[in-house]
């Protein structure tokens, strides 16, 4: 996409935008702006935060070169012979076009007018990271209700229009939305069967991250030991998790603390024992909530089968 000089209102003028000035040197009679500030005139679809990572990205270029500094100085007017004259550079962004979302076709668990329930692949992303990413994520099949993490696998429902989208999300944030999880974890809890009561809040150290702590919001999961035993030189368990909260990262974060890590886990497990798999063990097994029909709703349970990860680690696991 090519931008040409697009004319601000008053460039010899001063003005605000975002924290940032648009500005006129007095010194060299110059009138000059960030190119984030100016892109953002430009493709105002495109929130700023968004525009910088575009330039960050290289994907933008001025006069032929290409630039990755989001407060890089574009020369807007300069006074000669006492008037201001314009000069707006050209200036390219040339946005990659997103990848082809797979065909889903075989992993549709159910599907009517108002709701799709997938089993979603390790490695799909739920929702864009910011405002644009160039990689597929369920955004495309349908509304999103609730998430999975990237290397979370198994059952997730759509909306597929905004009154059912609706309906979906008030039972999570009601908990009248029920889900299983299946997680093999480095080590064995103390018990077979507990409910892990522990608060979480985010780790302000490492603020992608959470942590337990007494002044964190209340997180409930409930835990069953299916298996127990040695595998690849390790010692394994492979659990069933009910959370009855919905905190971020809420289950690996639990098992972290028990000491029972999530095989895989990349943030919160041991590193020097994941050389066996390529991502998180985690699986979203069951999902039970009501979706539209009749005058009061139906109620359904939805399940993904085990992914084959999961027995090439365990391969005596029985559903």
């Amino acid at each position: 996409m090519i931008i040409t000089g697009k004319k601000f209102s008053k460039p010899e003028m001063s003005r605000v935008k975002n924290g940032d000035v648009i500005f006129l040197d007095k010194d060299k009679k110059e009138n000059r702006t960030r190119l984030d500030l100016y892109l953002a005139e430009i493709l105002p679809e495109y929130n700023r935060s968004t525009l910088q990572n575009f330039i960050k990205s290289g994907y933008v270029s001025v006069d032929g070169k290409r630039i990755t500094k989001p407060n890089y100085s574009i020369l807007l007017s300069y006074e000669k012979d006492g008037e201001m004259v314009s000069c707006l550079p050209d200036v390219v962004c040339d946005i990659p076009k997103r990848d082809v979302p797979p065909d889903i076709r075989k992993l549709i668990i159910y599907e009517d007018d108002n709701v799709l329930v997938i089993n979603k692949p390790a490695g799909l992303l739920s929702m864009a990271k910011g405002e644009y990413t160039k990689e597929a994520t369920l955004e495309d099949y349908g509304l999103l209700v609730h998430r999975l993490d990237r290397d979370t696998s198994g059952v997730v429902i759509l909306a597929k229009n905004e009154a059912t989208q609706s309906m979906l999300r008030k039972q999570f944030q009601e908990r009248k939305a029920h889900k299983t999880y299946y997680a093999i974890v480095l080590g064995k809890p103390k018990l077979d069967h507990a409910m892990i009561d522990l608060p979480i809040e985010r780790n302000y150290k490492h603020p992608t991250t959470f942590q337990v702590s007494p002044t964190g919001k209340p997180s409930q999961t409930e835990y069953n030991v299916i298996w127990s035993g040695s595998s690849r030189g390790l010692e394994l368990s492979l659990l069933e998790l009910k959370p009855i909260t919905g905190r971020t990262h809420q289950l690996r974060v639990h098992l972290r603390f028990l000491g029972c890590p999530i095989l895989g886990d990349k943030v919160y497990g041991e590193p020097d024992k994941n050389k066996w798999v390529s991502r998180l063990l985690l699986h979203a097994k069951t999902l039970e909530i009501t979706i539209p029909g009749a005058e009061t709703g139906v109620r359904k349970t939805f399940e993904a089968p085990i992914p084959s990860d999961f027995y090439d680690i365990i391969p005596d696991i029985k559903e």
